[in-house]
């Protein structure tokens, strides 16, 4: 068996073993469905008491993804987890003894998280998008509305993209505490403040999060000075950034 083969086999079988990963991408699932659907009635309700312009820039689909903003917080732990759960134990040492080719080590291990997420992440934001188009009533959109099946992919795949990011983050921090100590709330709190400060507004759009809610939205924010494609491009920087800083810390450092 090649090496990569077995290393996919071994990190198939680390994370379907630890049963704290399956809930964590559970509440993931759960937190996304439960607030974007609360969010969709919670709109549908005050529709009326909207103005034109509002009405005229309300977006249907993006306001079933709004959950993702707690979702991102589960699969944030998700990708921590995933790597930090190795450090925490020690087993990192016999990991890398098993698996002397760290590349080949850590690129497995974020392919078959990766992949996970992934499928996740495009399952809770199909099941966002339906119970909160429920949940719109008469002012809900269909799959097959202009950039609506764009917007529902863009935010399965924001979620995935935010666990590899944060897979990257702990990777260089080596420590599951750590990495969460910084992750949740820059995403949860530092964030939110910087988007809403006209000052740091322009640096917090190009922030992961605030790119990843371009994605999965259908009405471009006239605030935002890119589109769907952008937020995604952006992603896929931070992605590469954290991945490979976390390469670079994993080659270069004894575990």
């Amino acid at each position: 068996m090649s090496a990569p083969l077995a290393t996919f086999r071994s990190e198939w079988a680390k994370l379907t073993t630890v049963r704290s990963t399956a809930w964590t991408l559970f509440a993931a699932f759960a937190v996304t469905v439960a607030f974007g659907t609360l969010v969709s009635a919670l709109s549908n309700a005050r529709y009326d008491d909207l103005s034109q312009q509002e009405r005229h820039a309300f977006d249907a689909a993006g306001t079933s993804f709004t959950g993702g903003v707690l979702g991102q917080l589960a699969m944030i732990a998700f990708g921590v987890m995933v790597i930090g759960a190795e450090y925490s134990t020690g087993m990192i040492r016999n990991s890398l003894a098993a698996v002397p080719r760290r590349g080949v080590f850590y690129f497995g291990k974020l392919a078959v998280a990766t992949g996970v997420a992934l499928v996740v992440g495009l399952v809770t934001s199909f099941v966002t998008f339906f119970a909160g188009q429920a949940a719109l009533g008469s002012h809900s959109t269909t799959l097959g509305a202009h950039n609506v099946l764009r917007a529902t992919l863009g935010a399965g795949l924001y979620m995935a993209l935010m666990a590899v990011i944060s897979m990257g983050v702990a990777t260089m921090l080596r420590s599951s505490m750590l990495s969460m100590g910084i992750l949740m709330p820059f995403f949860f709190l530092v964030t939110q403040i910087l988007s809403s400060v006209p000052g740091a507004k322009k640096v917090a759009h190009y922030l992961p999060d605030q790119a990843g809610t371009a994605m999965a939205r259908v009405v471009r924010d006239s605030d935002v000075p890119y589109g769907p494609g952008g937020g995604l491009v952006i992603m896929l920087v931070w992605v590469a950034a954290a991945v490979l800083g976390g390469y670079l810390v994993l080659r270069n450092r004894d575990a």
